[in-house]
């Protein structure tokens, strides 16, 4: 399989064979990482990383990803770019192609990376948008795939706000793999319903479907993942907390979630979570509103069927993969 030249900007852009091929080869290159067989293969090759949102794991990923095969990277913050500032989108991508072989966006709208892939002559991929995240999703695929031997069937229970990129990517990589979505949450937190719609006419013709629904109980039931996101997304104001954790503390990962999933069932969350009073955001809620846990509790993160640690540690294996397949050597 040929991707040499692709952007990576969203899954819908993408074959279930092709992303298979992507799982494949980081599960390759993850495998080589851990038998010390160097993939250097990509020296005197530079990447362009642009944050306009920060990241602990997309970040390191892409820098510890982009070194392992050889190259160097940039790391552009909120402040060390110009980008729709002084400089367009447009101008900031011919300018970055002219130096870099591969160029990263993690920031706001997505069609922000997309005019950047428009304008680039080289690669550009998708480190999180408003609307997608199609590098967690490797790594989460990726993860699912070690933990059942399969995706095909699996059925993966997205709990919280699901309006935004995490709820909208889990659905479309649930369509496109074949999988089971469930977006269990109060219905003003369902995806747009044009996504929907579009993900029901893929899971058609792989075997998959989506489910929307309000009902904890039915919509836990038997599902072999269970995942969730934190309640307010980065850049969104303060004053979001009280309304979230009252319309989603319903919707809490619990044991309760868990034993109604079954035993069969592993807990997934892309991470940071805010399942205790141990960050000074945490903390900061947790006195305002008298809670110690939010999206997730302490006991169910840090059980035998969280897999949180080993999905973060496949970022940078799938986001290897990625620059792998879409640069040209």
């Amino acid at each position: 399989m040929n991707l040499k030249g692709r952007d990576f900007l969203k899954l819908l852009d993408f074959t279930p064979e092709e992303i298979l091929y992507l799982i494949d080869l980081a599960a390759e290159l993850k495998d080589k990482k851990k038998k010390g067989i160097p993939v250097d293969t990509f020296r005197g090759k530079n990447v362009a990383l642009i944050f306009e949102k920060t990241s602990t794991r997309t970040r390191c990923a892409f820098e510890v990803a982009a070194h392992d095969l050889g190259m160097g990277t940039t790391y552009l913050d909120p402040s060390g770019s110009q980008i729709g500032k002084k400089e367009s989108i447009a101008d900031t991508a011919r300018v970055l192609s002219g130096m870099f072989e591969g160029i990263e966006y993690r920031g706001f709208e997505q069609e922000i990376v997309e005019e950047l892939a428009k304008y680039a002559k080289v690669p550009v991929w998708n480190g999180l948008t408003n609307e997608f995240h199609p590098t967690q999703m490797l790594a989460d695929l990726l993860t699912i795939r070690e933990q059942f031997g399969h995706l095909q069937g699996i059925k993966l229970t997205y709990m919280g706000d699901a309006r935004y990129n995490m709820g909208n990517s889990w659905m479309v990589a649930c369509a496109k793999m074949g999988m089971h979505f469930t977006a269990c949450t109060t219905a003003k937190y369902f995806p747009a319903a044009e996504l929907v719609a579009q993900c029901e006419a893929i899971a058609a013709e792989t075997g998959g479907s989506i489910t929307l629904t309000e009902d904890v109980q039915a919509g836990t039931r038997g599902a072999d993942v269970i995942y969730t996101d934190v309640w307010v997304s980065m850049g969104e104001p303060d004053e979001v907390w009280e309304e979230r954790i009252k319309d989603l503390k319903a919707y809490q990962v619990n044991r309760a979630v868990m034993e109604n999933a079954g035993e069969q069932a592993i807990f997934l969350h892309c991470l940071p979570a805010f399942h205790d009073l141990k960050t000074k955001i945490g903390a900061e809620v947790g006195e305002r509103f008298g809670i110690t846990e939010m999206e997730v509790t302490d006991e169910v993160f840090e059980s035998a069927q969280s897999k949180v640690f080993e999905e973060a540690e496949n970022r940078m294996h799938t986001i290897k993969a990625v620059m792998a397949a879409t640069l040209a050597e």
